[in-house]
Formats: structure tokens, sequence, C-alpha cells
């Protein structure tokens, strides 16, 4: 049997979320034959970085490229606003896709393979990046997989409900991510002076994220108020490229830079795509989360915590399944309520919130003493074996 873990992305964020599934797998099944995939020199630096080497070694590492020039040029030409050279890569490389019997991704993105070039005999597994709420998460289109891996009861509820999922194709199997976090520690740049350390954590998506419309007011906030350190880390793909181009409601949105007022800020670190970003360095060591859509703060809720949430576009949010997370903390629309939604935040956190998050970090993730990796590891070759 041969097993590809497929990564095809701009950034490494995806990277931890099925790698720990692949080494779990060489580890209960030697005599499957594991290939690793990426398509870009970042991609395979984390890919060899997160397995401390063995990626490479007992499991074969494949650097994927564009092959013909006529590729590389679209690829060079439009890769400033779209993901380009992503979705290239799929039709440069069908003898490698050809030659695996199980393909492990985790983005809707391979079903290309499927749908365009017609490999309806490789099987494809999706291992979701992320566990958050946004609609996004639950599309139509994942019912095409032979197999996902969910990370507990909330994905997989929803999946059979909203997505038409059939509920024997998904197994809960916890979240793989964990485990890399909890093997390897994390580490932050922010100095231990004694200020409370709050994380501003901005989704990409711009009818959702308050970066477009209210972000640098929050940066303001805090240059005002340095008695707080601020972490700056929004989703890694914010400013990816000079244009943001959303595929859940299609637009076209600029990010923006960052100003010198800013980036000078001795109480404001700002982390726009480093590894830090994608390891929970910053969501495990901040104090307080101040964020809009992003699935991160459910790996802040690991460990509950004060969280505020930023609600710029006036949503109606309220019972809305893809704001679950907005019941975790106080919603404000206005940056000048920020200082009373922080302090209702942390004087109602015991009393009020705590039990809100630890209930909603329960129905995300199915935690068992067995690793994430390995139950996941497991039901792939359940799967691939039947």
């Amino acid at each position: 049997m041969r097993v590809g873990f497929l990564y095809n992305h701009d950034q490494v964020h995806q990277v931890a979320h099925s790698l720990p599934v692949a080494l779990a797998l060489a580890r209960e099944a030697p005599e499957v034959e594991i290939v690793v995939a990426t398509t870009s020199d970042r991609l395979t630096a984390e890919v060899v970085r997160l397995s401390e080497g063995v990626v490479g070694q007992s499991i074969k590492l494949v650097e994927l490229g564009l092959i013909h020039p006529l590729r590389q040029l679209v690829a060079e030409t439009f890769d400033a606003v779209a993901p380009a050279a992503k979705l290239l890569a799929y039709g440069a490389n069908l003898g490698f896709f050809r030659s695996l019997d199980v393909l492990v991704v985790t983005e809707l993105t391979s079903l290309i393979l499927r749908t365009h070039y017609g490999l309806n005999s490789l099987q494809i597994i999706c291992i979701p990046h992320g566990a958050g709420d946004r609609a996004v998460g639950f599309d139509k289109a994942i019912a095409a997989f032979d197999q996902v891996l969910v990370a507990g009861r909330k994905v997989r509820d929803r999946l059979v409900a909203e997505a038409g999922v059939d509920p024997n194709r998904i197994t809960i199997v916890g979240y793989p991510k964990f485990d890399i976090a909890d093997a390897s520690g994390t580490t932050h740049p922010v100095h231990e002076d004694g200020r409370r350390i709050v994380l501003y954590n901005p989704h990409v998506s711009p009818h959702l994220s308050s970066w477009y419309t209210v972000g640098r007011k929050v940066l303001d906030w805090f240059l005002e108020h340095d008695d707080d350190h601020l972490i700056f880390a929004p989703h890694v793909m914010l400013f990816e490229r000079r244009f943001v181009l959303s595929i859940d409601r299609l637009g076209l949105t600029r990010p923006g830079r960052i100003q010198e007022r800013y980036l000078h800020a001795p109480n404001i670190h700002i982390d726009l795509g480093s590894r830090a970003s994608t390891t929970m360095a910053y969501t495990d060591r901040a104090d307080l989360y101040i964020g809009d859509a992003s699935s991160q703060v459910y790996e802040f809720l690991r460990r509950p915590r004060p969280c505020v949430f930023l609600n710029p576009n006036r949503l109606e949010w309220r019972g809305d399944p893809n704001f679950a997370h907005w019941t975790a903390g106080p919603v404000i629309e206005d940056v000048g309520e920020l200082g009373e939604a922080i302090r209702v935040a942390l004087d109602d956190h015991a009393a009020v919130y705590q039990p809100i998050q630890q209930a909603l970090f329960a129905h995300t993730f199915d935690i068992d003493t067995t690793p994430a990796s390995l139950r996941a590891a497991r039901a792939l070759l359940e799967f691939a074996r039947a």
C-alpha cells in the first residue's frame, strides 16, 4: 500500500494538522509505504523540522514542481492575487498521484484530482485543518471524500447535517496538531515583565475579519494602553499576498501595510506569518484572546482564559452555529468598547465564561488517552484495508 500526504499551500499552517498522522502511521504499520509530498521549499523545511528528520529518511519525501515552463509563467503571473501555483501543481504531477492508493489532504482543493482529472480510483482522505465554526468548513463538497477524520462531535454532526456527508465516512479521531504541540513545546518572543499578554488574531476572510475595518484601531488602543503587551498574529494568509481573494464569499480586498508606529511600539509584537504563528506558541502563552472568526480560538480554549470578540460588521450572530465561539466572551461592535469588554471578560470569566468555554471545547475536541495522531493512523489503516 502506498499512502501520500500532500502539502500544497502558500503557507505552512496546514502541515501540523496531518503530519503527526504520517509519523504515527510509520510507527504503527512499517510495511506501508508513506510518501510526503510538498510543493515549495518552505513546506519542505517545515515538514522536515516538525518530523525531526524522519521525513526524508524512513518516510519518503517528494518535492513536486510545475515542470512545464508555461505553468511556471502562469503561476508567477497570477500568484499575487490567486493560488495559481497550487492549482497547477495537480495537473503537473498526475503521474505521482496515480502512483498512490490513498491520498491524505487537509483541504478541499485536492478534489480537483477526481472532478477535473478523473482519478476516481484514488482514495482521498481529508483531515480538516482546524476545527472552527465557519460555514466554509462544512461545504457540501466535503461529501466527495472517501473518509473524513475529524476532531470531535461538533464537526461530525455539522458535516452530516449541513454537508450531507455519510456518517459512515466520518471518524472522530481528536486533533493531531495537539500531539505535535505537546511533544515540541512552544516558545514566544514576548519579554516576561509581569504585564498581561493579549493576542489579537483576526481572520483573513474579508466579510468576517475585523482587520479591514477596525484592525488598526485595535493596534492604536494598545499603543495608548501600554500596561499590556499585544501580540498581533493574524491568520497567516492575511498578509501573504497584496490582495486577499475570498473563497467563501467572492471578493478581492487589500490588507494594506503595517505602519511604523506599530512596528516600533515596545509593547506590540507583530508576526504576520512566521512559524510561531502556526505552532500554538501564541495561543498557549496569551492571557487574553481578541479575535473574530479564526478557528485558533479553539486552540486557545484548550486552557480556558478570557476572550473578547470583534463584530464591526454588525453580523446577526446570536443563535448562529457559525459563531458559536462568540459565546465564550463579550462581543463588541466598536473598538471604543474594548476596555470595558476586557474588564468584563476578566471579571466574569470564572463565573460566566469558563463553563461555556469548557463546553465548547469538549464539543469540538474528542480528547482520549490514545494520541489523536495514532487514532487517525489506525482509522486510515482500517479504511484502506477494508
